[in-house]
């Protein structure tokens, strides 16, 4: 007996993984290989690694130099566990060397030498449309399409 005209198509179910305000900048970057100067331009802290301080001092000791997979702790598992179709990002930070810094208070950004974190939790694609992304003009925008499209990851947003 041969299936109905009618009947309905198998629907295929879709698992995103949808996470915002990733923020890689601002002592992140302070604890990965390659990380930019740490010079901050905020009227409070004056260098990246005051935050890395900071956490140091609620969470114990941070290993420089760290591997790119370890910024996302018990995330990866999660991300083997539930094996989502896509991951996609809200990248608040900028990936850029650049020292071109909009004058607003807080600026985020990472190396693009560090951008491998990225790679590291499979991040199909990362959401720029956010008030970061011209925290260091627009060679760090520009920066920051272009270490993406190497890695490949999609963007959206800028």
């Amino acid at each position: 007996m041969s299936a109905s005209p009618l009947a309905q198509p198998r629907q295929r179910s879709i698992r995103l993984f949808l996470c915002g305000d990733v923020m890689t900048g601002r002592g992140i970057d302070q604890v990965m290989a390659q990380p930019c100067d740490p010079g901050l331009h905020e009227s409070y802290v004056q260098s990246a690694m005051d935050y890395v301080r900071l956490a140091e001092a609620a969470n114990g000791p941070i290993p420089g130099g760290v591997d790119p997979s370890y910024i996302w702790g018990a995330a990866l598992g999660e991300f083997e566990r539930m094996r989502p179709d896509a991951r996609i990002i809200n990248l608040e930070t900028s990936i850029t060397r650049s020292e071109d810094y909009a004058r607003k208070g807080i600026n985020y950004r990472m190396s693009p030498e560090n951008a491998d974190c990225l790679k590291a939790a499979a991040i199909d694609c990362c959401v720029l449309g956010n008030n970061h992304v011209l925290d260091w003009g627009r060679r760090g925008l520009l920066d920051t399409l272009a270490t993406l499209e190497h890695l490949p990851i999609k963007t959206s947003g800028a």
